[in-house]
């Protein structure tokens, strides 16, 4: 049986999931994701290469790192907590300006694996958040000691340019024709040239950033339909499906959760 359950607390979003038969869409988040994998195997494929984290695994994704996700055996399943957070949030509390990079997807660190378990059990728990607070203090000196990479890498300007025009246009269609036309590029050279910086289409892209945008105003506003409207989605079954796909959960559900 499939189970995914958020709570939030201290500005860090935890999930607890359960699963068998589930598969995540390659997707991205604009979060760091740090997480441990509890029972079974995580499989994903990540910067075109395939990874396997096993019991104990400490899993690192970098924000906008397209990856999927599953269960290596689907029989035996698969138990594994999550910790996103905002990168201005992580950057905050490691008192660092420059963004930062794990340098390597899977690690096996005691330490670091404890802390991520505590903090997770503090927000799904609902603990007080000062106490979150503190362990997430914890956990952040204990991924410096990763030797975490500065991010010196700047997107491509053109790259930049087109995300800056998705962004601004989340309730609506992608307007491709638009976005090739304002960068003097075929549809086909665009589409070519932000799967080649990104690891997904432009598509995939701006319905990721639709879901990013409905999750944040589900936490904000609690109003599910008007989320509907605000982030172009042509009803809420059609919202529900593409959240699901990315959350293990429908938007609803994860109001209740978090609620």
């Amino acid at each position: 049986m499939d189970k995914f359950i958020y709570k939030k607390s201290a500005g860090v979003t935890a999930l607890s999931a359960s699963m068998t038969d589930f598969t995540y869409k390659k997707h991205s988040h604009q979060e760091y994701a740090i997480g441990v994998t509890l029972r079974g195997i995580q499989q994903y494929n990540l910067d075109g290469s395939l990874q396997l984290s096993y019991q104990n695994g400490v899993m690192l994704f970098n924000p906008e790192q397209a990856h999927d996700g599953m269960a290596h055996d689907h029989k035996a399943g698969l138990d594994y907590v999550m910790l996103y957070i905002e990168p201005q949030l992580l950057l905050e509390v490691m008192e660092k300006k420059d963004k930062v990079l794990f340098p390597t997807p899977i690690v096996y660190d005691h330490r670091l694996e404890q802390r991520i378990l505590s903090l997770a059990k503090a927000i799904l728990r609902e603990k007080d958040e000062a106490m979150c607070s503190e362990l997430l203090l914890s956990l952040t000196d204990s991924l410096i000691q990763t030797n975490l990479s500065i991010d010196k890498k700047k997107d491509n300007v053109l790259i930049r340019k087109a995300k800056e025009m998705l962004h601004a246009n989340l309730g609506n269609v992608l307007k491709l024709d638009e976005i090739c036309n304002e960068l003097n590029l075929s549809k086909f050279q665009f589409i070519r040239l932000f799967k080649s910086h990104t690891g997904i289409s432009p598509y995939q892209y701006f319905l990721n950033c639709k879901i990013e945008r409905a999750k944040q105003l589900i936490e904000k506003n609690g109003d599910i339909y008007s989320v509907v409207v605000d982030c172009g989605f042509v009803d809420l079954s059609h919202l529900n499906k593409h959240f699901k796909s990315v959350y293990g959960t429908t938007a609803f559900e994860y109001l209740s959760h978090i609620n």
